[in-house]
Parts: structure tokens; C-alpha cells; sequence
């Protein structure tokens, strides 16, 4: 793979801003295209256009449009020599795995909801955000109808993200409890995985990046309740400075408590909604209807979730006997071995 990376993005995408982090703490040189200069340069399409997309050669060597953030930065780590942002020891890197597609997956939920949920956050993003694509420069009414077309479009997409008026104030509630958990765990240790950043640090800055640090309700629930998760957020966003020990992460036998709670946290929504959705499709159904401890949630199934959820169960079959049994231990121990073990 050469070098510079060549990607499309935007500042308001939190998994734009994930792999930018990414690349800037690995030391991976990258060209950043906004707006529409990738169709200028007549970069290849996705075949449905996700952000980020990156532009990367296949097995043949031509170039191809890649998205997905967790694969890039799998693919990343593979093929791009340089420090780590994968834990060595295979039982954490599970958890890395666990807690990565946690904030993908269902903190992104909360991201989503309150960008589009609330009139000052609505304001905001359909004020700023367009002109990321549109450019400073975007004529008048062109800027106009930009604003009204990417609100509307937003705001209709609540229901597929599972922000509703039944499921609000859960994702409201596992928001502050999510805050408390990080601010306690960050008065302790710089990243979720220790001393050194794991794939997990990186996606869950992506959705910080915008909940703490742009959208003005989640940002001031931030400030008041978890100063220190607010202050990680916008210190993850370059660590191309941060010395590196090989030493620094997490022991998986030792996990500290703070991380034991954040690991808990999942079993309160993450969990019991990636597999009533996994069952949902397998039964071939269009509704996910599984009752939580805040109360009911029900939303649209996931396709992707679904893909999410075997990844994970992949990841864990793959540890041997002794990785399985430790691995196996946490989760029955924070209460999520059913995303492992349940039947679907």
C-alpha cells in the first residue's frame, strides 16, 4: 500500500474523523479530499457512498473505493508497518473489537439523536455542515436550499438510526451513564485500552468528536457532567506526538474496574438490541422490538449490525482454549456473554 492515503471525508462524519486519528497518531502520511474534489480528480465510487471512502488498490493493483472504518483499519494495520493501534495480546484485542463496535454501533446512536433531536443542534449542523461540501463560497440560495435539503433528509433518518419518542429518553439516560463511566475511567488512565490508544479510542472519539465537541446539547451535558471526557476528546484528535511504550497496555487478567464498569454499560442497550436484531433478520423481519431496563426500544433492523455481531463471534471462536476462558470470564463477569453465547 502506498503512501500518502488518499481519502474522502468531512469534519462533521465521526468515522471521518476516527481513521484521520487514527492516521495521525500511526504516522501514516494521507491526502484528505473535501467537498468535490475527489470527483474532480475522477476517484472510483463505492458502490453506496459512505464516509470516509478511501481510495485503495485491490488485488490487482487498481484502484478501488473502500469504506467501513473497522476493516480500513484492520486492512491499516496489516499493510502499513508502523506503531500499533491493535492490542498484542489477542484476548484484548477482543475487547478493543468489543468496545470499537460499541461506539460504532450504538454511542453513534446517541451522536445521531441529538444532532437532529434538538432545535440548537439542528440549527448548527444544517448551518455549518453543508458548507463542508458546498464550499465557503456556495452562492446564496444554493446555501439555502443546501440546508434545507441535508436537515430534512437528517431528521428523517431518526427513525432508522432507533431515535423515536418511545426510545429517546434511553439513549438520553445511556448517554450521562457513558459519560460518568469514561470520566471515571480517564481520571485513571489516558485510553480506553491503557496507556496507548486501541481501536475502541479511536471510534469512540469519532462520536465524540462530534457529541462533546460539536453538537451544543450532548456538548454541554459533556462539560458539566465528564470535564475529562471532554478534555480526551479533543486531545485524542492528533497523538502523532504521543511516545509509545510497548508495555503501556491493559492487562487482560487485570482489567481495572473503571473499564469492568464501561463493559457493563453494554448490557443496557448494545447487547440485547444487536441480537434481538440479529434474530429479526434471521426471521426475515423489518422491526426490532426488545425490551431494555429504560423500557422499550423499537426501531428498524440492521443489516450491517447483523454483519457486526458475526464479526465479533468470528473474533472470539478464533482465541484458543485459554484466550476463550479468560475472554469468556469478562464477559460473564460484566454481564454481556450472551453477545457471545446466545442462541440467535
Amino acid at each position: 500500500m502506498q503512501v500518502p492515503l488518499v481519502f474522502k471525508g468531512t469534519p462533521g462524519s465521526p468515522y471521518t474523523r476516527k481513521m484521520m486519528a487514527l492516521m495521525r497518531y500511526r504516522h501514516i502520511p494521507y491526502r484528505y479530499l473535501v467537498g468535490e474534489a475527489a470527483d474532480r480528480a475522477g476517484m472510483p465510487k463505492p458502490p453506496v457512498e459512505l464516509l470516509p471512502t478511501f481510495y485503495l488498490p485491490d488485488a490487482q493493483g487498481q484502484l478501488q473505493a473502500v469504506t467501513d472504518s473497522t476493516p480500513l483499519l484492520r486492512r491499516l494495520e496489516r499493510e502499513v508497518p508502523g506503531r500499533a493501534a491493535r492490542p498484542h495480546s489477542a484476548v484484548l484485542a477482543f475487547i478493543d473489537s468489543l468496545l470499537e463496535d460499541f461506539a460504532d454501533e450504538w454511542v453513534t446512536k446517541a451522536m445521531f439523536h441529538y444532532r437532529w433531536h434538538y432545535a440548537p443542534d439542528i440549527d448548527r449542523a444544517s448551518k455549518t455542515i453543508p458548507l463542508h461540501w458546498g464550499g465557503l463560497q456556495m452562492d446564496g440560495k444554493v446555501y439555502s436550499a443546501s440546508k434545507a435539503f441535508f436537515s430534512k433528509r437528517q431528521i428523517d433518518r431518526l427513525p432508522v438510526i432507533g431515535s423515536n419518542p418511545t426510545t429517546a429518553s434511553s439513549i438520553e439516560a445511556g448517554y450521562l451513564r457513558l459519560l460518568g463511566l469514561l470520566d471515571a475511567h480517564f481520571s485513571q488512565h489516558a485510553f480506553l485500552m491503557g496507556g496507548r490508544p486501541g481501536a475502541s479510542d479511536f471510534a469512540l472519539y469519532g462520536q465524540l468528536s462530534q457529541l462533546a465537541l460539536f453538537d451544543p446539547t450532548s456538548m454541554g451535558l459533556a462539560v458539566q457532567h465528564a470535564p475529562r471526557t471532554f478534555a480526551w476528546s479533543g486531545w485524542m484528535e492528533d497523538l502523532s506526538g504521543w511516545e509509545v511504550q510497548d508495555n503501556a497496555w491493559l492487562d487482560a487478567a487485570q482489567l481495572p474496574a473503571s473499564l469492568v464498569a464501561v463493559l457493563t454499560e453494554l448490557a443496557q442497550g448494545y447487547v440485547p438490541v444487536m441480537l434481538a436484531n440479529a434474530r429479526a433478520l434471521l426471521r426475515g423481519e423489518k422491526q426490532v422490538r426488545v425490551e431494555l431496563p429504560q423500557g422499550v426500544w423499537d426501531q428498524g433492523t440492521v443489516n450491517y449490525q447483523g454483519k457486526c455481531l458475526r464479526w465479533l463471534r468470528e473474533e472470539f471462536a478464533q482465541l484458543d482454549a485459554a484466550g476463550q476462558a479468560q475472554a469468556g470470564a469478562i464477559l460473564q463477569a460484566t454481564g454481556i456473554a450472551d453477545l457471545i453465547h446466545a442462541p440467535l
